[in-house]
């Protein structure tokens, strides 16, 4: 290969996060997205259990020369959920959720808050210079609404994203991580999701009412259909078992998109006991989830991308970070991992461990007295530093001296 090249790969080849790709980066799926197969087999068989029993209706119909035409409307019907359920269960699964494009380096200095305040996190051990409000208030639809750091993907998360730990990536709108189709659910596939979960509600109900049907024409008493119909009571029984895990999932979220939540909202904020800056009114929310245009994906997973810079990406910033470090800072960071390698601790976890509501109740309230408190933390360490610089070169002036006077005895 020639040095001017770089190694050209697609996005979805060098993808930071957990997801699955198939065809040339076309689908994409979650790191658990064999619990398909499961969900599929739990949907498909039930399904064709009922259709083979409704075919074994029909053929016995047949042999009688009796009339089978309303037994084909409840076999297509059956076909017609079982396809559309699986359907959606693909278009959810497969599909972009709405991940948010992490940055490949952390902010901008001029977007950082770089103060000597305990309170202040670190990024991350990257950069260990920069220091960030974990939170930052945003106004939405005149609402304040905090937004967080994403250590991760290097970003504050917009409005109503969240980190999916998972698929280690960050999703709008983020609802929840679903086992069942193997994917998160966020504001690209919410839509699919619920008709997916509705559309299982009805085939379960169908089956379950079908099976009843099935039972009570039987001939003779319905005791003795029961106990002879093994089939019809399997379905009857798994339909009623199915039917209150998927229907009460669809009226727990049909109760979330009327008031305009998400699963991930309605545990962690609890919106009864505040106002929910995002609740339009039953109408206008629905409209939002169903009838609004879905947004593009922020990601061309078959674009090209420079693999050599991606992976140059981080070092790059690092060696920067390093070499816009003076010497004074340098000597701070260096006491601050000798201190944590005899202790323990490291030099932020010290700051925020200490008292300092007598350090606070001493401050005042104009700018040279803050500036005369701030230094307390500064100069302990420079003395330290200070000190221990100069009994090193005491020691290793008195060891040279000894040295040449046993040189000279011999």
């Amino acid at each position: 290969m020639e040095l001017g090249k770089h190694k050209q790969q697609r996005l979805y080849q060098v993808w930071r996060g957990s997801n699955k790709f198939l065809f040339g980066g076309r689908l994409i799926f979650g790191p658990d997205a064999s619990s398909l197969f499961l969900s599929a087999f739990l949907i498909i068989g039930p399904a064709l259990g009922f259709c083979i029993k409704i075919l074994i209706i029909i053929r016995h119909q047949m042999r009688e020369h009796k009339s089978v035409v309303p037994w084909y409307p409840i076999l297509i019907v059956a076909i017609v959920l079982t396809f559309l359920d699986i359907y959606f269960l693909f278009l959810t699964s497969s599909r972009d959720p709405g991940i948010v494009p992490r940055n490949t380096k952390p902010p901008e200095c001029d977007e950082t808050f770089e103060l000597n305040s305990p309170s202040m996190e670190w990024v991350n051990d990257r950069t260990p210079r920069l220091r960030l409000p974990r939170t930052k208030d945003v106004l939405v639809n005149g609402h304040s609404v905090k937004v967080k750091f994403c250590d991760t993907c290097l970003l504050y998360r917009p409005p109503r994203a969240s980190h999916c730990s998972i698929c280690n990536n960050c999703v709008l709108r983020f609802d929840h991580h679903c086992p069942w189709v193997g994917q998160c659910i966020g504001i690209r596939n919410y839509r699919y999701f619920y008709m997916f979960i509705t559309t299982s509600t009805i085939l379960c109900i169908y089956v379950f009412v079908g099976s009843w049907i099935n039972i009570v024409r039987g001939e003779g008493t319905v005791r003795k259909a029961i106990s002879s119909d093994f089939l019809s009571d399997f379905l009857i029984i798994y339909s009623f078992v199915a039917v209150w895990f998927v229907g009460g999932l669809t009226f727990f979220h049909f109760y979330l998109i009327s008031t305009n939540q998400t699963t991930y909202e309605n545990f962690r904020y609890q919106y009864d006991k505040k106002e929910n800056p995002y609740n339009k009114g039953i109408l206008k929310n629905f409209q939002e989830v169903f009838f609004s245009k879905i947004p593009s994906s922020m990601h061309d997973f078959r674009a090209f991308v420079d693999e050599d810079e991606i992976m140059l990406t981080e070092p790059t910033d690092h060696n920067l970070m390093e070499a816009s470090i003076s010497s004074k800072e340098k000597i701070d960071i260096e006491m601050e991992n000798k201190f944590g390698e005899d202790t323990g601790l490291t030099l932020p976890e010290i700051l925020q461990n200490m008292e300092l509501d007598g350090i606070e109740d001493d401050m005042g309230h104009n700018e040279d007295c803050k500036k005369g408190d701030s230094d307390e933390f500064v100069v302990p360490i420079e003395r330290e530093s200070t000190e221990a610089t100069s009994s090193l070169k005491v020691e290793v002036g008195a060891y040279s001296e000894k040295k040449s006077d046993d040189i000279k005895s011999e």
